[in-house]
Formats: C-alpha cells, sequence, structure tokens
C-alpha cells in the first residue's frame, strides 16, 4: 500500500482475497499434496510459504478494516482517576497523535464523495434510529425493541454513537494513537485551554489536577472555579485524600462562608502601597475615571499607612469604614503621636475645641467633627510634621462634600467586598480563637505546599466574585515578586534561600470573568517565580470583552506558549490556532478518460480512447477553522512545543469506590449541585457515570464548622 503514490485506505479490503487463497493453497497443499504434483515434504514447505504470505496481507487487510471502523466510530477510552498516569517529568493529556500532512491527505480523501459509503453510518444504523424516533411513545412491548436497538454494547450491530456530537473523521484519520503528554517544563509558558460549553474543559481541568496532587514531589496546586462546580470540588478533596495531602486542602467559597476558610487580600505584603494598588487597581482606569481612581488609591494609601502605625492589619472593612468616616482614625492617630511626641498637646487641643462656633469654623471643614478642626488647628499652629498625620491632615482638609463625590467610586466597590457574610470571609477577625474556619495566605499557601479551592460564587454574585478574583490575582502577583526576589523560605528562622522553584499550579476556570489588569503581569512575570497557569475559557471575545482593549487582550494571549483547543463556536478563536499553522501540499486524484474518432476514410482506425489517473499536488491549511468547529465532545488541538500540533482525546471519567469525603464537604457539594446545576450536559455520564456522592437531598444547607 505504501509503494503507491497515494495512500488509499478507505477502500475495499481486497487483501483478504488473497487471504483467502492463500488458506485455501495452504489446505491443498497439507492435505493433497499430489493434486499440485507435489510430494509431501515440499508440500509441507510451500504451505507454510503461503500461510506466512497469507497472515502478511491479513495485518495489511485488518489495517484497511481497523481504518474503516476508525472513521465510523472510535474506541472507548475512559479511565478512573487511579489509572491517570503521573509522571513527574510529562504532564498526561490523554491519547492522540502528532498531526502531520499525511493526516490532512488522509482527511481531504475521506471527504471525497464517492467514498462517502465508508464514512457514513450503514443503512442498518439510520433505520434503528429512525424505529427508536418511532417508538418513543409506542406501548410496551413495542419499545422493548427500541430498547434493544438503542442497547449500548458492542454485541449490538447497531450500537448507538456516544452523544458527543462532532466528526469522528478527525481523530479516526489516526488508528495508531499513543499516549499525549506535554512536557512539564512548558508549564512554566502558562497554557490556555479554548472551549465552548459542555464540550469538556472542566473534565480536562480534573486530569490535570489529579496530575498535580499526585506529582512526587509534592506541589501547590490553586483552583479558580467561578461557577461553583460541585465534582470539581469533589475531585480535589478526594485526590487529596487519596495523596495524603488533605491537611493541606482549602475550600475558600464565598457561597458558603459557614464551612469557608477565611482570607484577607490586602493583610499581607511587601510595600504598604500594594494596599491602595489592589484595592484601585481594581476601579476604572479609562477617561475621565483615571484621576478618580488615582485619589481613591491615595486615600487609601493613607489610610493603610494610618493603620500600619497604630498595630492594626489592614482589611477591606477598616478601609471602608475610614472611608466612610476618616475624623475617627484621625484622631484615634492624634491621640497616639501626642502621647508619643507631645503629651500636654490635649490640653490646648480642649482649649481650642471649646472655643469653636459655627462662625469661626472654617468654610471647608464644616462638618467635620469640632475635635478633628482643633487638632488640625494646633497642628498647623506647632508646625509639627510627620508623614502619616500629613496625609490625614490633607484628606480632613477636604470639603466633606467634595470629598463623598470623589470617592463615590470607590465605596461601590468596598461595599461589593464587606456586605453580609463576605465580611466575615474578607475580613477575618484575628482574635476571634473560638472560629475554628483557618486564615490563609498565599505564601503560607505556597510554604506548606497547599491545594486550594476557591468557589467564587459567580452565578449568584458575578460582580462580587470579580472583585475578590482581581484581589486575589494582585495578592498572588505580590507574592509572586517576593518569591522572585528572595525565593519562597525567605525570612524563616535558619533557613536559607534556594535557587529551586517551587511549581504552583495555577488552574483558573473562566478566567475571563475574573481577569483584570491584574492578570496580565501574573502571566507575564509570574513564570519566573514558578507560578505556571492554566486558563481555561470559551473564545477570545470574552477576553477582549472583560478587559475592554482589543491591545491588552492580545497581550494576554500573547502569554501563552501552550494552546489547546476543543470545540469552539467563534471563527476568529479557532483561527487563534489556523493561522499559526503552516501549509501542506496533499495530493489529489483525477480520473480522466476520453475518446476520438478519425475522418480519415482509409485509415484503420476509426476512433482511439484513453483513461489516465492523474494525481496532483495542492497547497491547503493544516487545519482549518471548520475542522475546530466539528471536533466531538472531549477532543482538542494542542498546539505545544514551538510548533508541534497534537490531536488529542481526553479519557471519559469512570467512578470508583474511593470517593469519600466528609459529611459537612458532602452537604456543600449537595447543595452546589441543586443551587448551580452543575452537572446539566455531562455528556461524559453516558461513559459509566461521573464520580457521585451519595447523600441525603433533604439535608439542610451546611452550618457545622470544620477546619480543613
Amino acid at each position: 500500500m505504501t509503494d503507491h503514490a497515494m495512500e488509499s485506505l478507505l477502500r475495499p479490503a481486497v487483501e483478504l482475497y488473497t487471504v483467502g487463497v492463500c488458506a485455501g493453497a495452504a489446505a491443498l497443499c497439507l492435505h493433497s499434496p499430489w493434486a499440485v504434483a507435489l510430494s509431501p515434504e515440499i508440500g509441507a514447505g510451500m504451505a507454510v510459504a503461503y500461510t506466512a504470505f497469507g497472515l502478511k496481507r491479513l495485518n495489511e487487510a485488518r489495517v484497511v478494516l481497523r481504518y474503516r471502523r476508525n472513521i465510523r466510530r472510535l474506541p472507548r477510552y475512559s479511565l478512573t482517576s487511579r489509572q491517570i498516569p503521573v509522571s513527574n517529568k510529562r504532564l498526561f493529556m490523554g491519547r492522540g497523535f502528532l498531526w502531520t500532512r499525511l493526516h490532512t491527505q488522509r482527511l481531504v480523501e475521506a471527504q471525497d464523495p464517492a467514498l462517502a459509503r465508508y464514512v457514513n453510518q450503514s443503512a442498518a444504523y439510520q433505520c434503528a434510529r429512525r424505529l427508536e424516533r418511532a417508538l418513543e411513545k409506542a406501548p410496551f412491548a413495542l419499545s422493548r425493541l427500541a430498547q434493544f436497538t438503542a442497547w449500548d454494547s458492542p454485541f449490538n450491530p447497531v450500537r448507538p454513537l456516544p452523544p458527543v456530537g462532532g466528526s469522528p473523521l478527525l481523530h479516526g484519520v489516526e488508528p495508531h494513537e499513543g499516549e499525549a503528554s506535554l512536557p512539564l517544563g512548558e508549564r512554566v509558558g502558562h497554557t490556555l485551554v479554548l472551549g465552548t460549553t459542555r464540550v469538556g474543559k472542566t473534565r480536562l481541568a480534573e486530569v490535570y489536577i489529579t496530575q498535580d496532587i499526585h506529582r512526587q514531589k509534592p506541589e501547590v496546586v490553586v483552583v479558580f472555579d467561578p461557577k461553583g462546580d460541585a465534582d470539581l470540588l469533589k475531585r480535589m478533596y478526594v485526590e487529596a485524600r487519596r495523596a495524603g495531602r488533605e491537611k493541606e486542602f482549602y475550600v475558600f467559597h464565598l457561597g458558603w462562608p459557614e464551612i469557608s476558610a477565611r482570607y484577607n487580600a490586602i493583610g499581607r505584603f511587601g510595600r504598604i502601597s500594594e494596599v491602595a494598588t489592589r484595592i484601585a487597581g481594581q476601579l476604572s482606569g479609562e477617561g475621565n475615571s483615571a484621576a478618580f481612581r488615582e485619589f481613591a488609591w491615595r486615600f487609601v494609601n493613607i489610610i493603610a499607612r494610618a493603620l500600619i502605625e497604630l498595630g492594626r492589619r489592614p482589611d477591606y472593612l477598616q478601609i471602608q469604614r475610614h472611608v466612610v468616616n476618616i475624623d475617627a482614625l484621625f484622631i484615634e492617630y492624634a491621640q497616639q503621636f501626642f502621647a508619643h511626641h507631645d503629651p500636654q498637646a490635649w490640653e490646648a487641643i480642649v482649649q481650642i475645641e471649646g472655643r469653636l462656633n459655627e462662625k469661626n469654623i472654617p468654610r471647608h471643614m464644616i462638618g467635620r467633627e469640632k475635635r478633628v478642626i482643633a487638632i488640625e488647628q494646633y497642628l498647623a499652629a506647632k508646625r509639627i510634621f510627620d508623614p502619616v498625620m500629613d496625609g490625614l491632615r490633607s484628606a480632613v482638609r477636604y470639603d466633606r462634600t467634595y470629598f463623598d463625590k470623589i470617592v463615590a467610586s470607590l465605596l461601590p466597590l468596598l461595599e461589593k467586598l464587606t456586605s453580609g457574610k463576605t465580611a466575615q470571609l474578607l475580613a477575618p477577625n484575628y482574635t476571634d480563637l473560638d472560629d475554628p474556619r483557618p486564615i490563609f495566605d498565599w505564601l503560607q499557601v505556597i510554604r506548606k505546599r497547599g491545594i486550594v479551592y476557591v468557589g467564587l460564587d459567580a452565578l449568584t454574585d458575578a460582580e462580587v466574585a470579580a472583585a475578590v478574583g482581581n484581589s486575589m490575582f494582585a495578592d498572588l502577583v505580590s507574592v509572586a515578586g517576593h518569591i522572585y526576589k528572595h525565593g519562597v523560605d525567605h525570612g524563616l528562622p535558619g533557613v536559607y534561600s534556594s535557587a529551586e522553584k517551587l511549581p504552583i499550579n495555577l488552574h483558573a476556570d473562566e478566567f475571563n470573568e475574573l481577569m483584570g489588569d491584574e492578570f496580565i503581569p501574573l502571566i507575564n512575570k509570574g513564570g519566573g517565580a514558578g507560578i505556571q497557569v492554566t486558563a481555561y475559557t470559551q473564545t477570545l471575545s470574552d477576553i477582549e470583552a472583560r478587559i475592554g482593549n482589543r491591545a491588552k487582550a492580545g497581550q494576554v494571549i500573547g502569554n501563552f506558549n501552550t494552546l489547546q483547543m476543543l470545540r469552539v463556536r467563534e471563527t476568529a478563536t479557532a483561527e487563534l490556532l489556523t493561522n499559526q499553522l503552516p501549509k501542506v501540499n496533499v495530493q489529489t486524484r483525477t480520473l480522466v478518460s476520453g475518446a476520438t474518432d478519425t475522418a480519415d476514410p482509409d485509415a484503420h482506425t476509426d476512433f482511439t480512447s484513453s483513461s489516465q489517473d492523474r494525481v496532483s499536488s495542492t497547497a491547503v491549511p493544516l487545519i482549518e477553522p471548520a475542522h475546530i468547529v466539528s471536533l466531538p465532545k472531549g477532543q482538542m488541538f494542542s498546539f505545544q512545543e514551538g510548533g508541534q500540533l497534537w490531536k488529542v482525546r481526553m479519557p471519559l471519567p469512570q467512578s470508583s469506590n474511593d470517593d469519600a469525603m466528609p459529611k459537612d464537604l458532602q452537604e456543600l457539594a449537595n447543595h452546589m449541585r441543586e443551587s448551580y446545576n452543575a452537572n446539566a450536559g455531562n455528556w461524559w455520564t453516558s461513559a459509566g457515570g461521573a464520580p457521585t456522592v451519595d447523600f441525603n437531598p433533604e439535608t439542610p444547607p451546611p452550618t457545622r464548622k470544620r477546619q480543613y
């Protein structure tokens, strides 16, 4: 087959004719060698020769038959979480092959209308599907027939295809698939996974996260889940427990604060100015809003510096309290400052406060407390200089009405982060020893090689989810800068900084919902600190719409070295991959026939005819956007390692007997399923079902507190 100008696998398996002849000839040579004028010894030798040649042709026929079968239906591929291979050098993706010019050639050939009988399903298959539709509401006796034709078993000759859609051609063009993987060294260049809704992005994330949890050297695993996928949470905990790392497992969930860990996004910093940057960075900086954002940054920075001088750890609740009423902070800081530098100042301040009335209060200080005005006048008279005090004085000297207007853009953000029970999670009380919910920060998690699930409850409140996600990303950028400069263990007693990087695997599902300006430096410079981002989203337009700037969206995309694309519905998204691929030459065959008569009556030839097979070469794209749009669920193209294109199908999950969770996490997962309907449209359930947990649907929402 390989000696011809064109490979042809979509054809009758004519090799079987040779196999039949060889089998008959071998039998004849063994049973009746005299019939072909052979001695018994020579007949036995000829039988061996015929058998060897027949086996060779049988193997060639097997290749053709296997190829024709795969074109219509791929073999089932499913794994339990225990069967997912874990390597310290490569990241397992599934089964697949390196896409080359040969596969493009086979794909072009399979689309030939003359070969449709090998590509389309058989008439019996189509008849069985029509029968199932016709008997859908038939009496029970007849409906049994439909159940038989729909039986999902290899013994069913008209077995239905798995509900994955798409074109099986795209993976069936390679009958000899193998294990597809990505070198771990490539992950630090970050990975972008694109795919429309319900095509397997979360399942792919489960495969990657399972490996990250189980590696020989424990790695940090952080998962951002805006939707709140109960199966993903369950999978993470089960794998952490199986790896013996459940003590390092944290659950942070905005929708279930009763059992969530607590986190202060602005409680840890290298420089005080980072507090203001993380808060004000989430405000709009477009057009006239830029000036208001700069003022908000300065005002938050003044408050943060004062809180640090007072010995307090900043949090969103304190920032909001003092944005609304800066007077209390000004008085409190003045008390501490005068107690150390001018103990006699309060007597003079009290005297000034007693002389104040509506007539001698400056116009710009109207509405302020009299004590604030007295302190301001005393400081102006004494000419005392202190950086923090000067900042607070500049804030209180603003006209109250004007001040409220210029902080108007800051207050909605702080309200989002401090309303209801969210405040308990984002502004934890460090002195409350009766609260068993742990408080974590990213540097602590990294040092412990922790596993963190972050559920942002975006389906309930997308605004708060985006604000919290941006805060966490900003905090991670700060931690990455610290690790890049000093190492993970810098500052610990008896520990010296190590040049070895600790892999920090950051999985961001629906990351377009969380992304802000903080995400760009995280993927741009985070690799130097060992952060390996795997981001999952639907389309390029999602990224651009979230950022609001096409150039910045391109900047984000340009920082992902590995691109993995499942089925997408946007042509521009598909072209992100196809435009980076070269064109290849494929061969096409053309049948040419003709006849020519002669006008010479004396000629001995009345006409001439000719029949030709012409093989020509044409340049076509390696793959086209239409191929990506027609991918089945659970399959993807992976563009990796600087230009290699892999065609991959991920394993379908199989349930196992060790999927056990604590009671309160079971309750959380149960209510996540009910609230978010996370299992709607799970395409893999036909392969044995996604792992499930048995718990009582009548159980009330989780209220018991527990530490993980």
